[in-house]
């Protein structure tokens, strides 16, 4: 079993501070190193990039509010006695003229800020997409308050990162001559740019702005998971919404959970963009991530060993360690109801990633150390509310599935179900069953586990049981085998011998 390197997803180890065109912000991260928790978020909104786009310079209220803030950062980060901090800036002091001037004042107050060129600000927010989606390949469009940057990935290198002025708070200005206006600048800088995607690529979308219209798009589609990570949609169908969005007058937005006033505002400004992107890019599927700039940041510190980690399982290793559940537990687990998982999907030949099914084992194993009355939610909350990095939609539906037959439900709404393949329901759903087998036939035990084995052949789902501990097949493990039997098309049996795998 890998070893995953980390601390309690409660101890902060590391922060960053991101002086960007419209907020300043600090996050400080915890956990594991491959899948790193927030453990604090703070912004302050102080549109240093509105005075670069009027006067070409950093307005001194600006920079008065975001040193207050840098001020305040500082503080905090030295009394938690955090010493790796990271302080970027990026296209706003990057374009003001007197951009030099407001990094030695941040520097005055102890920081060490680094400005970020154009080009770094693409690569780093497209490191942040690789490490969110290993294996990603397409196009990352990173939309802040004073740029758009665009990348080319191909993990694990990406390439051709280029950064043009069409931040959000540009787009208002830039749309005041009429949208065929705003489309020919669009156009024209990406042309200026000599950059060019190839149709039918995966669009990577980062940014708040961006984030906004994933959560305005997922309410718009009745999409059955909430969290704006990871969501996908398709292209004719984005620009359809962006289209639409792009018609509505700011005021006359209506109130939208999980997104703040100025977002909601300035959503027909990034409707407008993005269905102009998407006429351009051509793309074949969008998905939008959370992970950006900083993350990227934190990947570019990441030996390759530990960037080759699968990030679920890093993330769900840690979470299961604080209700006293290990990786190795669940491994153990995993190779006892191998055989029942892989009789569940035989007929397709089709099976989840096994860091999916791990994962699940994990979080199936954690979610009975809470108070029962707790459990009829969790497979909700765990699966389908958490900010698993490395899952996708059917990852998180996998999840779902089988922490709910875990407690003995099969059943997933609809809208849910639509976003997997009925086999990999069907492994989902034996994963969950296998483990409640495991669980309440040897408390996942070392000597339990080695004293059994879970086989499929001719026609039955086989527990063989050594004498010595045949005394744990009580009425309940005959009744979870005879359920996770029916799911597989089997008869039940139980053999009281010396498995040939003990031997």
């Amino acid at each position: 079993m890998a070893k995953f390197d980390r601390t309690s997803p409660h101890e902060p180890t590391r922060a960053i501070i991101d002086i960007g065109s419209n907020t300043v912000r600090l996050v400080i991260y915890g956990g594991p190193i491959r899948a790193p928790e927030v453990l604090h978020n703070e912004k302050i909104t102080a549109r240093l990039g509105k005075g670069v786009a009027e006067t070409g310079m950093l307005a001194e209220r600006a920079m008065a509010a975001a040193l207050s803030s840098l001020a305040r950062y500082h503080t905090l980060l030295r009394l938690e006695r955090i010493g790796q901090v990271d302080v970027v800036a990026t296209a706003a002091v990057r374009d003001a003229g007197n951009g030099p001037e407001f990094l030695r004042a941040v520097q005055d107050l102890g920081l060490e800020p680094r400005l970020l060129s154009g080009e770094e600000e693409a690569i780093t927010s497209a490191h942040g997409v690789m490490g969110a989606f290993p294996g990603a390949r397409g196009v990352v469009g990173d939309l802040g308050g004073g740029s758009l940057e665009l990348v080319d990935v191909d993990a694990p290198s990406c390439r051709h990162g280029i950064s043009m002025p069409l931040g959000s708070l540009n787009l208002p200005a830039m749309r005041a001559n009429g949208e065929r206006a705003f489309a020919q600048r669009i156009n024209k800088a990406v042309k200026k740019a000599a950059w060019q995607a190839a149709p039918g690529s995966a669009l990577y979308l980062v940014g708040g702005s961006l984030r906004a219209f994933a959560r305005y798009a997922i309410h718009a589609t009745d999409w059955p998971i909430d969290d704006p990570h990871g969501f996908e949609i398709a292209p004719e169908e984005a620009f359809k919404i962006a289209r639409g969005l792009a018609r509505k007058k700011p005021d006359t937005m209506l109130p939208l959970v999980g997104v703040a006033n100025a977002r909601l505002a300035s959503l027909p400004d990034t409707g407008a963009l993005l269905a102009i992107l998407i006429r351009t890019l051509q793309p074949g599927r969008l998905i939008f991530s959370s992970w950006g700039l900083r993350e990227g940041i934190l990947w570019q510190s990441m030996p390759p060993a530990l960037q080759a980690q699968d990030p679920l399982v890093a993330g769900a290793t840690a979470f299961a360690a604080e209700y006293s559940v290990s990786a190795a537990t669940a491994g153990m687990v995993a190779d006892w109801i191998g055989a029942a998982v892989k009789m569940a999907c035989a007929a397709e030949n089709e099976q989840t990633d096994h860091g999916i099914r791990l994962a699940a084992i994990m979080l199936c194993l954690a979610s009975t150390k809470v108070e029962p009355n707790l459990r009829g939610d969790l497979a909700r909350d765990w699966a389908l509310r958490k900010r698993w990095i490395g899952a996708d939609a059917r990852a998180r539906v996998a999840l779902a599935a089988a922490m709910g037959a875990n407690t003995g439900s099969l059943g997933l709404s609809p809208e849910l179900t639509a976003l997997i393949s009925p086999a990999q329901l069907r492994e989902a759903h034996a994963v969950g069953l296998a483990t409640r087998l495991c669980r309440r036939f040897s408390s996942c035990t070392l000597e339990g586990l080695s004293g059994s084995s879970l086989t499929a052949e001719r026609g039955l789902l086989l527990l063989c049981v050594r004498p010595a501990i045949a005394a744990l097949v009580n009425e309940g493990v005959e009744r979870d085998l005879k359920a996770l039997a029916a799911h597989l098309a089997l008869k039940a049996e139980v053999r009281v011998n010396v498995p040939a795998e003990a031997v």
